[in-house]
């Protein structure tokens, strides 16, 4: 597509998020009750932002022009942090992680594949270089400790020369037995015709029967492969089967790619242009206006001296350098209106006097009203809950956005700039403003020695005692600086560069190589009854579909941009709780992939042995959250973690030190900051091992991954077979599949698919279609998750934070109750202990 239409394209994107915006702040004035409509609205707004950041991505990515780019890059930013604060606050309505839109989006008239999240590009383009170096380096490392070497190395037994020759010769025999089996069966066929030619002997064929006879069998033949045509033509039409080149990649799709490349290509270049002109055109700005404006600023402060020596009969004193100098008092300010503002002064200093006197006895009044209004407030409180949304972090960095793009691009003519390359113009006036800015901290410098000159000349003594006052007060500045410094964290390894501690952890086996998977490769398929089944009071599963959506939410937009993470309700931990095979694993290596970040493994298994003692594990944990600070984003990995906070350690894993983390991870989750992008992400198959308070506290969101529910499994079926080279035709019933395998989860699928799906097969293809049974066979061998696991999933989660304000949310108990509980339960416990 042209640049005229990516332009097309933000326009009407921009229109659409500023009536979003408009509607937004209306509906956040009127208080709400009914929590049906408060979800409604939430949805909706969570829907229409999602389709705002779809085409936002899209034409940040094609969009060549630099400095619309970084109006682009804002909004977008804003955009994702707006819809994860929506999630949030329709997680603390609904009291539940998952979240089903049927209906709106039945209302909206938009398909369920509109509501993915799309994860956008540059999260990779703008470290492609960072991450590849690190990957050589990593690479590199492995290869030097020999750690990237498969552990399975068959040993190769030595051979005595006799046993060699014996096996070379069984071998040449049976070979030569072989050919000459093929030789006397030739032979045998040979005689046998030549011995039915001497019986037949004088018959002779009739050629009017022989050729009615390749007549008949031709033209059945011809008619069976027409009707089948036919047949295949009709469902076609039907929309019963697909046309013939409907997986084949069109010509179309093809251009599209090329010529987005080609874009990429013209984007990097005029950014680079961009780069260059912000420092070429300074420098010229510098020859040419910085020389006036120096001068004009000259003469406006000397102007100020005057004026205020006439209205107010003694100079004034000039602003410190920390306080902003003379910006201060001439940010984008008239001398008149600076006049105005000397004048003001004097009489707000009046004004303040009596305000504090009047205060003083407002407040006595307050105290009183106050305490009769506590206890009617605290009455009212139980009878009208009034729902009201919390304040956005990223609506006023979208408004800017809005009106940025208003007032400058909304109506600008650029029919100069075919090629869309950068705009001088506006080059010049940010830089102008950092020229006067620059200019003005030296102006400030010489009127601050001229201002002392005129006070020496005109009044001494005021001059000398101002300087004694500033001395006093510098001296107090100072004891408060000494009094603010409090205690740093101990740096244990301050000798050390970060590469050094980077391949001490990769040789330690603390930091390992990412797998290459795209969150798009977890297959699975939206939930069409999610809506009705709650309607009718019954919490369904979750769909993988929606599971992918929550790592997109939780783990990698947070991840991928810095300025989503510093201000987005902040999440730390994850845990993803699932029986095996579901993809736990694989959703860890996605997160690392689609964001670049460095992936570290924690797991009981993988730091049995290393760093030993309590000051090793403490430094262990210092070297990796150190590292992973400075190379963030990073994901650190516990797997089984479970076996961290068991209930009773069994005895065969008791030399392994499961329990070595429980108490460290709280500590270094308090230690996180908005700025740190680090995601400490759990996995583990047997929740119910741990103990549910300690393992609830480290992680903040828990996620339930579940066995593929039917509609997911046809498409993982469908997918599979095709990307191990299978092609699927009439005689493989997928719907028959999908149907027999309930209760099988994806990693079952995949194996199933590789074990059938061999090289030799894979060949037979066109003369032996694929059938449902040869993957059948290979399924039996295998052990399915059966009902009594998931229900067990299910009890777990009941028991979770979460789940309990789920459960008394449906039954209509209130969250005074459980306080109550809990405070019931905390008595109990302290009597017992003093028993």
């Amino acid at each position: 597509m042209s640049n005229e239409t990516y332009n097309k394209m933000w326009h009407q994107t921009q229109e659409a998020l500023n009536s979003l915006l408009d509607k937004e702040s209306q509906k956040m004035m009127e208080p709400q009750r009914n929590q049906v409509f408060i979800f409604q609205m939430l949805a909706t707004f969570y829907i229409k932002y999602v389709q705002i950041f779809r085409n936002l991505e899209n034409v940040y990515d094609q969009i060549v022009h630099p400095q619309k780019r970084i109006l682009i890059r804002k909004i977008l930013d804003a955009v994702m942090g707006r819809i994860l604060e929506l999630k949030n606050e329709m997680v603390e309505l609904e009291l539940t992680e998952f979240h089903y839109f049927d209906d709106i989006l039945q209302d909206l008239k938009l398909a369920p594949q509109q509501l993915d999240i799309p994860i956008p590009k540059y999260f990779l383009k703008e470290k492609l270089e960072i991450i590849k170096g690190r990957e050589k380096i990593l690479s590199q490392i492995l290869a030097e400790s020999e750690l990237g070497v498969s552990a399975k190395k068959y040993q190769v037994k030595p051979i005595p020369l006799e046993e060699a020759v014996k096996l070379i010769q069984i071998a040449e025999r049976a070979r030569q037995g072989r050919l000459r089996a093929m030789f006397m069966k030739q032979i045998y066929l040979q005689e046998y015709r030549a011995k039915q030619a001497r019986l037949l002997g004088d018959k002779v064929a009739d050629a009017g029967a022989a050729a009615l006879r390749i007549q008949k069998v031709w033209r059945g033949f011809h008619q069976c492969k027409r009707t089948e045509r036919e047949r295949e033509e009709e469902m076609i039409f039907l929309g019963m089967n697909p046309p013939p080149l409907l997986n084949e990649v069109s010509a179309a799709i093809i251009q599209a790619d090329r010529l987005s490349h080609l874009r990429n290509k013209v984007q990097i270049k005029h950014e680079e242009e961009y780069r260059d002109a912000l420092v070429t055109i300074k420098d010229d700005l510098k020859l040419t206006e910085g020389p006036d404006i120096k001068e004009n600023l000259q003469d406006q402060i000397r102007h100020w001296f005057i004026e205020c020596r006439n209205l107010t009969g003694t100079f004034p004193d000039y602003p410190n350098e920390e306080e902003g100098g003379s910006a201060i008092i001439f940010s984008n300010k008239t001398p008149q209106q600076v006049l105005d503002d000397i004048l003001a002064s004097q009489h707000e200093e009046e004004k303040i006097k009596k305000k504090k006197k009047e205060k003083k006895q407002k407040k006595a009044k307050k105290e009183k009203k106050e305490k009769e209004t506590k206890e009617t407030k605290e009455k009212n409180k139980e009878e009208d809950e009034i729902w009201k949304m919390s304040p956005s972090v990223f609506l006023h960095t979208m408004e800017e956005g809005n009106n940025v793009y208003k007032d400058l691009w909304k109506n600008k003519d650029e029919s100069w700039n075919f090629p869309q390359g950068y705009d001088p113009e506006l080059i010049k006036e940010d830089k102008r403003k950092e020229l006067e800015s620059e200019i003005r901290v030296q102006v400030d410098e010489l009127m601050r020695q001229e201002l002392k000159n005129l006070k020496l000349a005109v009044n001494r003594e005021k001059e000398m005692s101002a300087r004694r006052g500033k001395k006093k007060g510098g001296k107090k500045k100072n004891k408060k600086k000494k009094g603010r410094k409090g205690k740093k964290d101990k740096d244990l390894t301050v000798d050390r560069t970060i590469e050094s501690l980077y391949k001490e952890l990769v040789e330690e086996g603390l930091l390992i190589q990412a797998l290459k998977v795209n969150l798009s490769d977890y297959i699975g398929e939206y939930n069409y009854l999610g809506t009705s089944l709650r309607q009718v009071s019954i919490e369904p599963m979750p769909s993988l579909l929606d599971v992918r959506q929550l790592i997109t939410l939780y783990g990698i937009l947070p991840l991928g941009s810095a300025a989503v993470h510093e201000k987005a309700p902040l999440v730390k931990s994850l845990l993803l709780a699932g029986p095996s095979g579901v993809g736990k694993k694989m959703l860890v290596h996605a997160i690392c992939t689609e964001t670049g970040a460095n992936l570290f493994n924690l797991s009981a298994a993988n730091i049995t042995g290393k760093y030993p003692g309590k000051n090793g594990l403490q430094m262990m944990l210092h070297v990796v959250f150190k590292v992973a600070r400075k190379l963030q984003p990073s994901v650190v990995w516990i797997g089984d973690t479970e076996k961290t906070f068991y209930k009773k350690v069994p005895h065969a894993e008791r030399k392994m030190e499961p329990k070595r983390l429980k108490k460290q991870l709280p500590k270094m989750l308090k230690l996180l900051k908005p700025d740190d992008r680090i995601l400490i992400v759990g996995t583990t198959k047997r929740p119910f091992d741990a103990e549910l308070q300690s393992f609830c506290k480290v992680y903040q969101k828990i996620i339930l991954v579940p066995r593929p529910d039917y509609a997911s499994r046809y498409v993982l079926w469908k997918e599979t077979i095709q990307r191990h080279g299978g092609v699927i035709t009439d005689t493989l019933s997928v719907s028959c599949l999908a149907k027999i395998t309930d209760g099988f989860t994806q990693g079952h699928i995949v194996q199933v698919v590789k074990e059938v799906l061999t090289e030799r097969r894979i060949r037979q293809q066109p003369n032996k279609p694929l059938t449902a049974l040869e993957f059948i066979a290979s399924l039996t061998s295998m052990n399915p998750v059966y009902q009594e696991e998931e229900d067990s999933f299910k009890n777990w989660y009941a028991k979770t934070p979460m789940g309990r304000k789920r459960a008394l949310a449906l039954t209509g108990g209130n969250k005074e109750n459980e306080k109550d509980k809990g405070k019931k339960e905390k008595k109990g416990k302290k009597e017992k202990k003093k028993k």
